[in-house]
């Protein structure tokens, strides 16, 4: 691979996840426009990241799990033999393992840009500490930014913080055809998920299995379950928030179950524009890689030669509660939306584990941020965010125990 100047080198956090994996497509496809100086993941899957960091000649990986170091290095050999290379010929990564490896490789490895693809609020002291390093930095990890807040906004510089959601870079791509000041709302396009049309009584006896069937993809559990309940959408509802400070009451969420639209924005002229692309998530994460410059070939476009219809209804929030819940949670602000994410973790892990309902989750949460008056004001430090992170998930075990179901 070349050195060339003109590549971006990139910082890959979350590396064997669905957003790293793709990720390493684009690059695997532009070699000329990007460069991989290092790879951070929680170490579950050595071969994988073994392979990743062997293929694009990285730097550094990054190790959550301290355990992992042996089997990563094992790994490494293995897949060095496979490849043809004797000891000698090829050079090892560096390795950094255990809770801080990923901040290590951030501070040891400098590079252009950081994309975090971590899942879960555990992305929020790398999002701040690859904001710190000066880096453009890709968010991916929307619980950072949703848990961080004002710590986040206030890192960073302007322009540092780029949108890989597919909803929020449909945004930034929208923006671009007006002014701040001639934007009206921003309108934000959900699929609504597998249980979409249904009652929220016919919702209580859904299994894990049913909920993990996306009609449009699959994103691993969290994020897959996170879009069956609506919370999804509740976290990107803040998230646009917080990256374009549009005020809640002017951004909508409208359901599109096609996901070909991925979001909109209407302008004061009674103009809309909207962005689409069958879904790939290879579109928006080579844009913000690429940033503020479009990929050629990133993915496949719309086709006009068959019919096709897109339809948009509003959401039913008395069945799915969630993006009403965190209306109120990013209105109120302080660490509520840090506990609204966290008590959704503990209620969707509790339900994964067969131990409580579906629709127990987002009950769960608005009992939790039912209860948070404390948490009102904004958090001075990451200490403060996971203090209220704590809270949210201990409150949410709590409800889930009472109703006798964890």
């Amino acid at each position: 691979m070349t050195h060339d100047s003109s590549q971006r080198s990139l910082l890959l956090l979350g590396s064997t996840g669905s957003i790293g994996v793709q990720a390493l497509d684009v690059v695997r496809a532009n070699p000329d426009k990007f460069r991989v100086k290092g790879l951070a993941a929680g170490g579950s899957d050595p071969a994988t990241i073994a392979a990743q960091a062997l293929e694009f000649g990285v730097d550094a990986i990054a190790i959550a799990k301290a355990t992992a170091a042996e089997d990563v290095q094992l790994a490494l050999y293995a897949q060095a033999q496979k490849a043809g290379y004797d000891r000698g010929e090829f050079r090892l990564p560096r390795l950094y393992t255990g809770p801080d490896a990923v901040l290590e490789l951030i501070d040891n490895v400098p590079v252009d840009m950081v994309l975090n693809g971590i899942t879960g609020s555990v992305g929020l002291a790398p999002t701040l500490r690859a904001l710190q390093t000066g880096a453009l930095l890709a968010l991916a990890n929307k619980e950072s930014l949703i848990a961080g807040g004002a710590l986040v906004l206030d890192a960073a510089k302007p322009g540092q913080l780029i949108a890989v959601d597919s909803e929020h870079s449909a945004m930034a791509q929208c923006l671009r055809g007006g002014r701040a000041d001639e934007v009206d709302r921003l309108v934000l396009t959900a699929s609504g998920g597998p249980f979409r049309g249904r009652k929220r009584a016919e919702l209580a006896g859904v299994t894990v299995a049913q909920a993990l069937a996306h009609p449009n993809w699959d994103m691993g559990n969290v994020i897959t379950i996170n879009s069956a309940t609506l919370v999804n959408k509740g976290l990107e509802l803040i998230e646009a928030h917080l990256l374009y400070g549009t005020p809640y009451d002017r951004i909508d969420v409208v359901v599109h179950p096609q996901s070909i639209v991925h979001s909109m924005v209407t302008f004061v002229d009674g103009s809309t524009l909207a962005q689409a692309s069958p879904p790939d998530m290879r579109l928006p994460i080579a844009l913000a890689m690429n940033w503020p410059h479009r990929v050629p070939g990133a993915a496949a476009a719309c086709r006009w030669n068959t019919p096709s219809a897109w339809t948009f209804e509003p959401v039913d929030n008395e069945t799915f509660p969630a993006v009403e819940l965190a209306r109120h949670a990013g209105s109120v602000g302080g660490c509520l939306p840090a506990i609204y994410n966290a008590a959704n973790e503990e209620a969707l892990a509790s339900f994964v584990a067969s131990n409580t309902t579906f629709t127990d989750i987002v009950d769960t949460v608005a009992q939790v941020l039912e209860a948070a008056d404390e948490w009102r004001t904004a958090p001075g430090s990451v200490a403060e965010v996971l203090e209220a992170e704590r809270w949210a998930r201990a409150k949410a075990h709590e409800y889930l125990v009472v109703a006798g179901k964890d």
